[in-house]
């Protein structure tokens, strides 16, 4: 018996020593363990956020995503899930709970590994505050004694609370508000028990148990999560299998889904940089919250009609071919991960997401996106048939192996479209304060973040012409003066560098018409004339008035057909004198900036129209342009807004030289949008892609939502303008009541050098030298209020 005694005494012994140095260890140890003052008195890293008027998040900012919740406010199934998953005993145990050790003992030594870990939530709150990750028995024996010091001194709730918002979670997200928007795209109170369990499961791994990069994984440990809340009797039966049968949807597939996010990246960015530059780099961690002036319906409605503008014109310019080839012999179907490694390098870029085509015909093409194959077919191949067709050109045709782009449709399926080259933006605010309802500056912020609507300066074309007729009323015009239509030709001697020869779009000359009908039509011989009366001189100092740089205009007859150089900021607040009865206001996009306490630290008190605003022009200027403008949409250019079925519209087209940049501009009393379409370097954008076709129906669809219901809205005729009835014209027309001519006086021929009418585009800028000179104009064209047109 002895030999057996030995042994015993031996282990006991041992047993023994340890635990005496155990006890020493920690006995020196515990005086010098960390205060819990960071632990009493939380103050957690909360990034910047960026909200819109009507309190949406907007976006974010900051190395960690996190939303503090109080214990109270976690949902009762996501508590659960996480004992359930990490600390079934946790309110039993004192920080280290000996039955989990022996339980997760037990379990790797049966299935000869490590699948189990015995950390309790107390210890996870230990090591995520004051230690590292380093597996050591010096770390391990402070996570105990720090574990067992957290728990005499807080409660169960408030250890569960700091790990609720402390943990790491994926993606940034730290804390379990902030990983279910992440993931789902919704409050942490309105997730359901799948969502849940699948949050539940992420500490273990949370990259390995992504739901949005790896769902199968995540999954299978959703499952588990679910067993073991069964298991411990948090849920029944049926609870369980209604869980297992949820479908979960990450934020990412709702998108997918056509379900409306608010996408607001560029007006985010601005708020960031005007935070940044207000706080520095403490931004983004005090958690600052910064309130804008879009609201969340008018920016999704801009960039879905901005998106589907942009996608509408790709279309017309056909297919590319796919982004790229990759070789898929010897590959198994089912061995999805290799499929996932050949699709890494290609990001989704809004709804259209990348997929990897395994079959294809004219008829279908079967493609597989993360973990799931789906087939096009029928409409869904329109726009790329004739790259599946068998004599197209290897290099772009659609096979096995291509990478493409696919987008759900809704009840129609998915569809096989590209990414754009073009780009678009478009921008909306209020008139009478300056307040920016929506701003989209670029197709995709993520591969292009260039502010197309503050910081892309571009011709504006014809939209530029409503400024110089405004202009020339301030000079004793009206919308009834008679102007020739006719050719214009300005010598070498005259430019100072070649000959200039302006055209009309349609190549055609009317000969006398009045200035409504000019602009209706937009006629660039009646623009130039008209500038040429009142000189360009007084036209660069008039349309400082709007907030033009003068010194982006040069004082040149081109000024006549938009050659100089604007933003869509400056044309919406240009256009937004006009809206408001001739009030300058400044657009803004931020009304408050809130720290972290709550105060409210800057409030923007804009200058509104009519009350507080500078007036710049006579209320009876910006009248008759409105009634000149909306007859562009009534008759004009900008015909096809008609279908918006309002009276109370006006705007102008614009296009400029060899098709480079595409504009609209439009308003009503209440709301000015400005649409432009065009590419980050300049280039033909095809023959026919006017602003009348690719700009406004960007508009068009965006202030049909921003519209909706509101009731029309008429402009009041301003006192001091005299009515005229022209003798061929059931119309009558007004004119400054100094302005009113005794009689018809007689217009006297202009000296113009007639030469052949060259091959035209739309409302284009001729070429001409950036150098002529100032010189005098010709004799003025006497205006003509009365007689035939």
């Amino acid at each position: 018996m002895r030999w057996v005694l030995y042994p015993l005494a031996f282990i006991l012994v041992a047993i023994v020593i340890g635990i005496a140095t155990l006890a020493t260890a920690a006995t020196l140890a515990w005086p010098n363990l960390p205060s819990l003052e960071t632990l009493t008195d939380y103050r957690p890293r909360i990034p910047l956020r960026v909200f819109t008027a009507d309190g949406h998040l907007l976006g974010e900012f900051g190395e960690e995503r996190r939303s503090v919740v109080r214990i109270a406010d976690v949902p009762p199934m996501l508590r659960q899930a996480i004992l359930a998953a990490e600390d079934e005993r946790f309110y039993e145990h004192h920080g280290i709970d000996p039955v989990g050790i022996a339980r997760a003992a037990l379990a790797n030594l049966t299935s000869g590994g490590r699948g189990q870990g015995a950390s309790t939530i107390t210890m996870q709150v230990a090591r995520n505050f004051f230690l590292t990750r380093e597996k050591t028995y010096n770390r391990k024996l402070y996570e105990i004694l720090l574990s067992l010091k957290i728990e005499q001194n807080l409660s169960k709730d408030q250890i569960l609370e700091l790990y609720v918002n402390q943990i790491y979670l994926g993606q940034r997200a730290y804390g379990f508000s902030a990983a279910a928007r992440t993931y789902f795209g919704k409050p942490l109170e309105q997730i359901n028990l799948a969502e849940a369990a699948m949050l539940a499961g992420l500490p273990k791994a949370p990259s390995a148990f992504n739901p949005v990069v790896n769902p199968r994984r995540a999954t299978v440990r959703q499952q588990y999560v679910l067993r073991r809340m069964l298991d411990a009797g948090f849920i029944d039966e049926v609870a369980y299998r209604a869980a297992l049968d949820t479908q979960v949807r990450t934020s990412s597939a709702r998108q997918n889904g056509n379900n409306a996010s608010i996408q607001g990246d560029y007006v985010a960015e601005m708020a960031r940089q005007i935070a940044v530059d207000q706080f520095g780099e403490d931004a983004y961690h005090l958690g600052i919250r910064i309130i804008t002036t879009v609201r969340r319906d008018d920016q999704i409605a801009a960039r879905q009609a901005l998106q589907e503008g942009v996608l509408a014109y790709d279309r017309r310019r056909g297919y590319r071919g796919p982004e790229g080839f990759v070789d898929l012999s010897g590959m198994d179907e089912t061995k999805d991960e290799r499929f996932d490694e050949l699709l890494a390098d290609t990001e989704d870029v809004g709804e259209l997401l990348g997929a990897l085509v395994l079959e294809a015909s004219p008829k279908a093409v079967r493609v597989y996106r993360r973990g799931e194959t789906h087939t096009v077919e029928g409409n869904g191949l329109r726009f790329v048939a004739p790259m599946l067709a068998a004599n197209a050109p290897q290099a772009r045709r659609i096979r096995p192996g291509a990478i493409v782009r696919i987008r759900h449709t809704g009840e129609q399926g998915w569809e096989i479209l590209q990414l754009p080259e073009v780009q678009a933006a478009l921008v909306s605010l209020d008139p009478h304060t300056g307040a920016v309802r929506a701003l989209v500056g670029g197709f995709d912020f993520a591969r292009n973040k260039f502010n197309h609507v503050t910081q892309a300066y571009r011709q504006p074309g014809s939209s530029f012409k409503p400024f110089i007729f405004s202009a020339a009323f301030e000079r004793g015009y009206s919308p009834s003066s008679l102007v020739e239509d006719e050719p214009l030709h300005f010598p070498a001697g005259v430019t100072g560098s070649q000959d200039w020869t302006p055209r009309n779009y349609d190549g055609k000359f009317d000969g006398l018409m009045t200035v409504r009908d000019a602009m209706a039509r937009s006629k660039n011989m009646v623009s130039i004339r008209l500038l040429q009366s009142i000189t360009p001189q007084y036209a660069q100092d008039y349309i400082s008035r709007f907030g033009f740089e003068p010194e982006r205009h040069p004082p040149y007859l081109t000024m006549a057909l938009g050659a100089g150089s604007v933003t869509p900021w400056q044309m919406a607040a240009g256009y937004a004198v006009f809206a408001n009865g001739g009030f300058r206001v400044e657009p803004y996009v931020v009304s408050e900036i809130i720290d972290g306490e709550g105060r409210v630290v800057a409030r923007v008190d804009p200058p509104v129209a009519g009350q507080s605003a500078p007036r710049v022009i006579d209320p009876r200027n910006a009248w008759l342009t409105n009634s000149v403008l909306q007859d562009v949409v009534r008759r004009g250019t900008a015909g096809r807004a008609r279908s918006l079925n309002r009276s109370d519209l006006a705007g102008k087209t614009g296009t400029t030289n060899d098709y480079l940049d595409a504009w609209f501009c439009g308003y009503n009393p209440d709301l000015v949008a400005v649409a432009w379409l065009g590419h980050s370097q300049p280039r033909n954008l095809g023959r026919g892609e006017t602003g009348g076709s690719a700009a406004l129906p960007i508009w068009i669809n965006y202030m049909r939502s921003a519209l909706k219901g509101a009731p029309e809205n008429p402009w009041p005729r301003p006192d001091g303008l005299v009515e005229l009835h022209l003798a061929d014209s059931a119309q009558a027309e007004f004119i400054y009541r100094e302005n009113m001519p005794p009689e018809p006086p007689p217009r006297p021929l202009l000296p113009f050098d007639f030469s052949p009418a060259m091959e035209s585009t739309e409302e284009a800028i001729p070429p001409v030298p950036p150098a002529m000179p100032r010189t005098e104009p010709p004799a003025p064209v006497v205006e003509r209020s009365f007689g035939s047109r």
